[in-house]
């Protein structure tokens, strides 16, 4: 795989470094979590491929153990506030001078300075600071956060993966390590550069909820089915909203110009109206093989039975039967190879791991007496 031979440390967080370490692992990284000591389960849900090594930073030794395993490894997945690492003697100084090519990510809510950087957070503040969130709802309404997805996972993980893969391959010239500052508002900002960049074309005039793009054009929305599901419509251009029109069965001559905003409230109500005659299953039927850019609104549950995700095998099932999505995209030589098996108990890895960063069994049997960490492996067998 193509990240085959990368070793990672994750410090264990919530879901944005969590779903970044998986990215990694996904891909072929050797990926070792390291977990809190008198934790009973771990709440990471994206901890697939991964190890896990139960360490007590709160103990000088066990500081020591996290120098070690980092002077061996190409990188460090560190999700707590600015300030966190330092106070433990683990900050980039430190861990960059005893490791020069160390890549040292920081994936925090609001980056390593500004007044910002020490405050609490999660995915809805950092989505308001990036001003995007402004931007998300409907008319006449609050701004609305589409899940916890732009900041926490597009902005977030997905973004320090893609500053962590940059970093490995300048390193490849420099021979130098260095930190990776992941903002998760600067991240989700990123990722709305579009926003910004098409103002100026008079692509968000409107208010929100009222725009092209937004829900504000009939032809650019979500619309119930007789069976109270739903088909997504993005028939923007011309002449995919020709074909809308003619599965819809509506007269194109009964109805004003696509383009005429003052009538496109009356627009959605028409379409409303004729979607709600047929269930999604018949409208599938009618718009599947055209360029209408209809399609239906597919639930968790029926994703991966859609022939289309079946014939590319989108989607995959572990060896619990929990099902989820395949990593992306796919590459033609060197394709993920997403492990099945079943995530880490808390520990599960911390006498093997330690072992193969070479610490002897003694000193692994006197650190687990001394509550520096705790080993747990044989809870695999249960």
């Amino acid at each position: 795989m193509a990240l085959a031979g990368v070793r990672v440390i994750e410090l264990a967080g919530l879901a944005p470094a969590p779903f970044c370490g998986m990215i990694l692992a996904d891909f072929g990284a050797k990926v070792i979590r390291v977990d809190k000591t008198k934790v009973a389960m771990a709440i990471d849900t994206q901890a697939r491929g991964k190890q896990s090594v139960a360490l007590n930073l709160k103990h000088p030794r066990g500081v020591a153990v996290l120098r070690r395993l980092c002077l061996q490894s190409d990188v460090l997945i560190e999700p707590f506030r600015h300030g966190v690492m330092e106070k433990l003697g683990l900050g980039p100084e430190e861990l960059l001078k005893d490791n020069p090519r160390l890549i040292y990510a920081r994936l925090t809510g609001y980056g390593q300075t500004g007044s910002y950087s020490k405050a609490a957070g999660h995915d809805i503040n950092y989505l308001a600071m990036s001003g995007l969130l402004s931007m998300l709802g409907r008319s006449h309404e609050k701004p609305y956060a589409p899940l916890n997805l732009v900041a926490d996972f597009a902005g977030g993980g997905l973004t320090c993966a893609l500053g962590i893969v940059l970093a490995l391959l300048e390193r490849n010239q420099s021979g130098k390590g260095q930190v990776v500052d992941a903002s998760m508002v600067e991240g989700a900002a990123y990722v709305g550069s579009f926003v910004w960049k098409s103002r100026s074309i008079g692509l968000w005039n409107r208010g929100r909820g009222e725009n092209l793009l937004d829900s504000g054009a009939p032809f650019y929305d979500t619309y119930r089915t007789s069976d109270g599901k739903h088909m997504a419509v993005g028939a923007i251009e011309p002449q995919f909203f020709e074909q809308l029109i003619q599965g819809l069965g509506l007269d194109a001559s009964s109805l004003p110009s696509q383009m005429s905003v003052s009538d496109w409230p009356e627009m959605k109500e028409t379409f409303a109206r004729t979607f709600a005659t047929k269930t999604q299953a018949e409208w599938g039927k009618i718009f599947d093989g055209t360029d209408a850019c209809v399609t239906p609104v597919l639930s968790l549950d029926e994703v991966s039975a859609h022939p289309h995700n079946q014939q590319r095998g989108s989607f995959l099932r572990d060896a619990q039967g929990e099902e989820s999505p395949r990593p992306a995209p796919v590459l033609s030589r060197t394709a993920a190879q997403p492990s099945l098996a079943r995530d880490p108990f808390i520990g599960e890895h911390t006498r093997p791991v330690l072992q193969d960063f070479g610490f002897t069994a003694k000193e692994i049997e006197q650190m687990e007496a001394e509550g520096i960490v705790e080993c747990k492996e044989t809870k695999s067998r249960l």
